[in-house]
């Protein structure tokens, strides 16, 4: 192939990138829009959905801002200290990602669920979410579930790749679970299995239950 050709084309793809990658960057990382009743298009399913995670929305998930959703968001502005206008704003929508998961998310959740605990009871499984939920409401932590689960060295099992492994059913009612906000930690943001724990830092840390072979921290 002639250099000057593909010299070109290379020209080119750069040219492209440099003109049109930003926004295409930008779009991807911008703010879900502000919602209310008559609102439609794919931000919408993903407020009904992190709804329903916590059951406030039950009934199927739409592209449309109807009465039904309305009504679901308003007590969760209510509940969460919010102003409860029914539109879901900046403030609402930071709020809620705090707090819910949509499906991508839960399904993080489950499969760090079932790496990290799947020999444990049901509430030893419900209590490893509890701290990833924890962590996404707490300071000093990523603010998504993702980033709080891929966090360099937070997870063994993502560092040794049993994250990748397919979570059961179990995982995630357990993942649903503590979306909803159940936390038989009371309010942990570590756990380790003491048998094999050898960090000193961990002891270090103000212990609040041991559930199975974890104990769980503050």
């Amino acid at each position: 192939m002639n250099k000057k050709f593909i010299t070109y084309s290379v020209a080119v793809i750069i040219v492209f990138m440099m003109t049109f990658g930003a926004p295409l960057e930008a779009a991807n990382a911008a703010q879900p829009a502000t919602l209310k009743v008559g609102s439609s298009g794919p931000d919408v399913p993903d407020l009904q959905y992190r709804l329903k995670t916590m059951g406030y929305f039950n009934t199927d998930v739409t592209t449309y801002f109807g009465t039904k959703t309305l009504e679901s968001l308003k007590r969760f502005q209510k509940e969460y200290g919010l102003a409860a206008d029914g539109v879901a704003g900046t403030q609402t929508w930071d709020t809620l990602k705090k707090v819910s998961a949509n499906q991508k998310e839960l399904d993080l959740l489950a499969k760090i669920i079932y790496a990290e605990a799947r020999g444990e009871s049901y509430k030893g499984q419900v209590a490893v979410g509890a701290v990833v939920m924890n962590r996404l409401s707490a300071s000093g932590f990523p603010d998504s579930i993702r980033g709080v689960i891929e966090q360099p060295r937070a997870f063994t099992a993502v560092a040794d790749g049993q994250y990748k492994l397919t979570p059961d059913k179990t995982a995630y009612q357990a993942a649903q679970d503590a979306v909803k906000g159940y936390d038989p930690t009371n309010g942990a943001l570590y756990y380790f299995n003491p048998e094999i724990a050898t960090s000193d830092w961990i002891w270090s840390r103000k212990q609040t239950v041991k559930i199975g072979r974890h104990i769980f921290a503050v």
